[in-house]
Parts: C-alpha cells; sequence; structure tokens
C-alpha cells in the first residue's frame, strides 16, 4: 500500500523525534496489564535529554530504564540502519523476560496501517532480533557467553550491574567501552539498584564524587514522580493501612524524626511516607533503603557491624570541604610536595602561623595493585582536618621524606606513626636521617617488666579497641571534623567482627584512612610539642 505524501511527511517528522515515535508507535504493558502507548514519564525524559556517551545510573526499583532503553534501541534499529545495539541482565531468566518484550514491542508497531514503512524481521532468536534494514538489538547474560567481543554497538545497557558476578563487573566494563561505535552519538549505559559494595558502587560513586570522571552520574530516587503512577496501588494500600490504623491520614503532626527530615528537606509529601512507613513495616529499613534510596550513600548502607555511625558519616559526606585549587596552595607548598597536590595530597586548610598540628601515619609497602595505601591525615589543635594524603606506589623511604615534608608544613605538626610492620623502619629513616623529632612516644612493658620509651603507636589486641574507641568518639561527638571523602567512605565498612577491628572484606576495600586519623586522634589526645614553633 503506498503511503500518502502527506503522510509520509508526518511520519518522517516523528521519525526525528523519539518521544513522538514512542507515543506514536511503540505499545508497552502496564501494570494492569493493558497495552498502552509508551509515553515517557519525567525521569525517563529527563534522562534522554541528559545522557552522554558514558552513562551510570543508580535507582530506586522501577522507575523504567530497561523499558526505555529496549524502545529506544528498537527506534534506533527502525531509523538508522546497519546499526547494533545490546542489553545485558544479570539472570538468564530476565534476559528472556526483557527480549519477549523487545518482541513484542517490534509487533506493537503499526505494521498493518503502515506495512512498508517499518523494517522487517530477517532473524529472530533467543537473542537476537536482526531486521532487513541491516540493524539489530541483541540480548545477553552476565557471566554467559562473551556476546561483546568482536562486535560494534551504537547502544550498550547494562542493567542492573550490581547483581552482576563480582569478578565479572570490571572485565564487562573493561570489555564494553571498546565496542561501542566509533561515531559522537554511540552510548553507554550502566543502571542498577544498589546491592552493597562492589565495582558498580565504586564506578557509581566516584562519578557522583568527581566533576572529572568520564561518567556521568545520574540519580533517580524514590520521591521521583515515577513511583507515583508505577506503585499506585501499593500507595493506596498504604494509605488504606494507615487509615485503618490510625483512623485518618497522615498529617505533619503524625511525622516521626527521619519522616520530618524528608517531609522538610526532601519535600516527601503524606502519601509517600505512608507508603515508605509500609513498606518497611512489611519489609525493613534496610531494604527500603536499597530498594528506594533519598540519596547515594543511603543506598549502598548495608546492615553489618559498622564501627562508626553511618548516617552521621552521610551527613558529614553532605557537608564536605572540596580540596582547595592548585592556585591557592602551590605558592606556599614545598617544591617536594606540588606532584602529589589533588592526586595523592588533598589539603583543605593551610596551616595558621603560630598553631600546633597533630598528624597520624599508617604505612604500606608501595607495591601498588590492590594493596593497602601509606597514608597520613592532618588537624589543627581544634581538630579539623587540614589535608590527606593515600597512595600504594609509594615505596617506605620516599613516603618518610613525604611524611617530614608534610609534617614541617604543617607548623612541625606532632605526628602518630602506627609502629608496627613497615611503620619502625619509617620512624628510623624520619627520625635518624631526616632529623623530625616532633614524633608521640609510647611507653611499652618488655616480658621482664621493665618499661621503655620507643617512637610510635603499637597497635595491639589490647591497644586497637581504645585506639578506635577514641577515634569513635571523637567523630560521632563532633570533636575532630573529617572532610577528606575516601576516609569517610572507608569508615562505613570498618566494622567489629567477632571482637576483631577491620575493613569489610572484599576486593578494593581497605581501611587504610581509618588507621591514619585514629592514629591523629592518639596525637591530639597526648596533646604534645618537642618542638617550638
Amino acid at each position: 500500500m503506498t503511503i500518502k505524501p502527506t503522510t509520509m511527511k508526518k511520519l518522517k517528522l516523528i521519525e526525528k523525534d523519539f518521544i513522538k515515535y514512542a507515543k506514536n508507535h511503540i505499545k508497552i504493558i502496564d501494570n494492569n496489564n493493558d497495552t498502552i502507548p509508551f509515553v515517557l514519564n519525567k525521569e525517563q525524559e529527563d534522562f534522554l535529554y541528559s545522557m552522554t556517551k558514558f552513562n551510570i545510573i543508580l535507582k530506586g526499583r522501577q522507575i523504567g530504564f530497561t523499558t526505555f532503553s529496549l524502545a529506544y534501541m528498537l527506534y534506533s534499529a527502525c531509523t538508522r540502519p546497519d546499526t547494533s545495539y545490546l542489553i545485558m541482565t544479570h539472570h538468564s531468566n530476565v534476559t528472556s523476560s526483557i527480549f519477549n518484550k523487545l518482541k513484542k514491542m517490534y509487533n506493537s508497531l503499526p505494521h498493518e496501517k503502515f506495512p512498508d514503512y517499518f523494517p522487517k524481521i530477517k532473524i529472530s532468536n533467543r537473542a537476537e532480533l536482526t531486521l532487513q534494514n541491516g540493524s539489530r538489538v541483541m540480548v545477553a547474560t552476565a557471566g554467559g557467553d562473551d556476546s561483546i567481543s568482536g562486535n560494534t554497538f551504537q547502544m550498550i545497557h547494562l542493567s542492573e550491574m550490581a547483581k552482576y558476578p563480582t569478578e565479572a563487573q570490571e572485565e564487562i566494563i573493561a570489555t564494553a567501552i571498546p565496542a561501542l561505535a566509533k561515531n559522537p552519538d554511540s552510548r553507554i549505559v550502566i543502571e542498577s539498584t544498589a546491592m552493597g559494595y562492589n565495582e558498580y558502587q565504586k564506578m557509581f560513586m566516584k562519578a557522583h564524587r568527581s566533576k572529572d570522571s568520564v561518567w556521568k552520574a545520574h540519580f533517580y530516587s524514590w520521591l521521583a514522580s515515577a513511583y507515583s503512577n508505577q506503585f499506585k496501588h501499593t500507595f493506596d494500600e498504604a494509605e488504606a493501612w494507615y487509615k485503618a490504623n490510625n483512623g485518618r491520614r497522615m498529617s505533619k503532626k503524625d511525622l516521626e524524626f527521619d519522616e520530618i527530615e524528608l517531609h522538610n528537606s526532601y519535600k516527601a509529601n503524606f502519601r509517600q511516607l505512608m507508603f515508605r512507613r509500609y513498606y518497611i513495616q512489611t519489609n525493613s529499613l534496610e531494604k527500603f533503603r536499597r530498594e528506594f534510596p533519598t540519596t547515594p550513600d543511603e543506598a549502598f548502607l548495608t546492615t553489618n557491624t559498622s564501627v562508626f555511625d553511618t548516617m552521621k558519616i552521610i551527613k558529614r559526606i553532605e557537608n564536605v570541604m572540596p580540596p582547595l585549587k592548585g592556585r591557592e596552595v602551590l605558592t606556599e607548598l614545598p617544591q617536594s610536595l606540588k606532584q602529589y597536590l589533588n592526586k595523592q595530597l588533598f589539603i583543605y586548610h593551610l596551616p595558621k602561623k603560630g598553631e600546633r598540628c597533630f598528624a597520624g601515619v599508617d604505612v604500606a609497602s608501595g607495591s601498588g595493585g590492590d594493596n593497602d595505601s601509606s597514608t597520613m591525615s592532618i588537624f589543627d589543635n581544634e581538630g579539623q582536618q587540614l589535608a590527606s594524603f593515600y597512595s600504594n606506589e609509594i615505596p617506605v623511604y620516599e613516603f618518610a621524606k613525604i611524611v617530614n615534608d608534610l609534617g614541617k608544613f604543617f607548623n612541625y605538626a606532632f605526628i602518630c606513626v602506627e609502629r608496627n610492620y613497615l611503620g619502625k623502619p619509617l620512624l628510623e629513616r624520619l627520625r635518624k636521617e631526616l632529623g623530625y623529632m616532633n614524633l608521640l612516644k609510647q611507653r611499652m612493658f618488655n616480658e621482664k617488666n621493665k618499661n621503655k620509651i620507643q617512637l610510635g603507636f603499637m597497635t595491639t589486641d589490647t591497644t586497637k579497641p581504645t585506639l578506635i574507641s577514641d577515634m569513635k568518639t571523637n567523630f560521632e561527638l563532633g570533636l575532630i571534623n573529617i572532610e577528606c571523602v575516601q576516609t569517610l567512605e572507608e569508615m562505613k565498612i570498618y566494622e567489629e567482627v567477632n571482637g576483631k577491628f577491620g575493613n569489610k572484606k572484599g576486593k578494593g576495600l581497605h581501611d587504610d584512612l581509618v588507621i591514619s586519623v585514629a592514629m591523629a586522634s592518639q596525637a591530639l589526645k597526648e596533646n604534645k610539642y618537642y618542638v617550638a614553633i
């Protein structure tokens, strides 16, 4: 059937606009199992206009980004010949379901009305829909056969990446990026709800924190407008449950402490807050925070034996001071330290003349890879953090020089070095070779009950509980003000398990900055100075 010129003109106009194309041509199944036109919700439309080449999304459940990507890939495949698209999921059953949804979208196109307009199917199997115009949409499962290598894709969507096998996440990213088409319109989208600490969490938080990241972070909280429609029935159930138990709808006077903040600071309405309370009653607060986060930090909270108050950590992260820019520091900083500024060394405040400063140091081998870092945390005498340093690629002898130079720059700071393992050779170099005199000394008893004075702080099963307790008290009572985000991230996963203290186990998870802050807390506690300033 020949399409009239005026009709073809309208079709071509629609073809240039994905939102119009979706509304006029693509249909989806809604929560009532009705077939309806695909009209983008506010969050989907926001993402359409804000996405770049490299995108990583953290969101609550069921906002509809998988549906968005399927429709966008189908639209692109139909309108751009000889292009390929891939969507990957975490489980084979989900992959199969996604592919069935894609085929339903294709079948919903108005083929009968415009039989020669939409490209016909050439291949349709469990993993691929190929059109006669040479374009195709593929689906795959993480951890299954390698469907990325050797292909070139206009768009790749890694759905629910946090649920991928932990060992596969980094490798999939490394394979996917080279597979993107070499043109300005190619896209990669990583999207997931949170699942604790893994490669996805590290990637998202780095993109979220850093303006220099190549990845653009997109966050959509449970207060997104999409939930008003997507969870309408559950919202109705929650409101009915609340009324049955309280005799009326929720009002401001009924709000609990955390609900008051959500209402005042995040503009959560009473219908949303009734839904939240209903969900927590039927599940848990931890699960609500993960599935329906208010902030990115809240999304990654997990129930554990965390030593530090995680909500206080989140509040601190939200209010940290960014490091001083190079031009604000470089004129003051010694030449030996300039190469590290805003790479491994972060300065938040410059030292004030005549003011005492206190520092903590934790020493590692400097062997790189996923090994521990050598760290230094510096505070003024009021507990305000002035600077932090961390690197896992600097050998002990070189780190000793950095500690020496930083200590002298910060008014010859009083430094507490963890003496264990590599701390001893660092202390020897500081004192004997570099002549650094302002070092914490610890009184110890030997096996003959004779006491001796030694440089640094020896961490043992006996001293560590006190060490960490002092830091916890200082932080949670506001006696120290930590500015280093990396330190705060480590504090989230610092645990006590069966009486043993340490970081949550897993690749890339460390506690070196926690230890250096704990050492600085001991320096502040001693409040000594062996040099004149």
